[in-house]
């Protein structure tokens, strides 16, 4: 079984990551059911473990380390986070296929409300084609993301996960280099034109779980 959580206002974020520790130790060893939990955070950035420092633009919000993969990134109000307690043990040890299901998540989800979602190789995440904008200056298209993944591993239990942008000020992005990714950009669902609200999200996520983690037996 997986339970679903979804937090009320905004979360503290260590407070966050110190709940999914406890957590994703408590699945590993048996004590507690997979979890999917979703929350909002104040404005903050985070640096994951390939972050590199001149990426950091701009400190205008609390900047934390953590030990999640990625580099730069931002979290605020209106992103939703999905942080997601899953037993890899059970699941099957691949973590590039545990990457490839959570990205193919965010794009069944992104769906439901006719936008297509994006990958891209060498670019983890969900990205947006834009041929309304100019592109960029060797020609090609330029691409904006609307969903980054960081994960981490702690006895093949996940934690950590998903953002997406539904309504969050894209201007917050400016402090940093998101992902190390220089010429693209970021869009989010409304910034795309569609009058979609957190909660909206959060039903097409539970829907298309199970297209891509099935339930476990047992």
């Amino acid at each position: 079984m997986t339970e679903w959580i979804t937090a009320p206002g905004l979360t503290d974020y260590l407070e966050a990551v110190a709940f999914m520790e406890a957590r994703a130790a408590a699945v590993a060893e048996g004590r507690a059911d997979e979890l999917v939990w979703l929350v909002e955070h104040p404005p903050l950035y985070t640096a994951g473990t390939s972050a590199r420092a001149a990426d950091l633009l701009e400190a205008r919000f609390p900047v934390h380390a953590v030990g999640r993969g990625g580099q730069y990134t931002y979290h605020g109000p209106g992103q939703r986070l999905v942080y997601v307690m899953l037993d890899l043990n059970r699941r099957g040890r691949d973590v590039r296929a545990f990457v490839k299901a959570l990205e193919s998540w965010v794009i069944d989800a992104l769906a439901e409300f006719n936008l297509k979602g994006e990958i891209r190789d060498g670019r983890v995440g969900v990205w947006i084609a834009r041929p309304d904008k100019a592109s960029l200056p060797d020609g090609s298209m330029r691409e904006d993301k609307i969903a980054a993944i960081g994960v981490k591993l702690r006895r093949w239990v996940s934690f950590h996960g998903i953002s997406i942008n539904v309504e969050p000020d894209l201007g917050h992005y400016a402090g940093i280099v998101p992902c190390g990714i220089q010429g693209h950009g970021v869009t989010s669902l409304v910034d795309m034109g569609l009058p979609v609200g957190m909660g909206d999200l959060d039903l097409a996520l539970r829907r298309s779980f199970a297209r891509n983690f099935p339930p476990l037996g047992g």
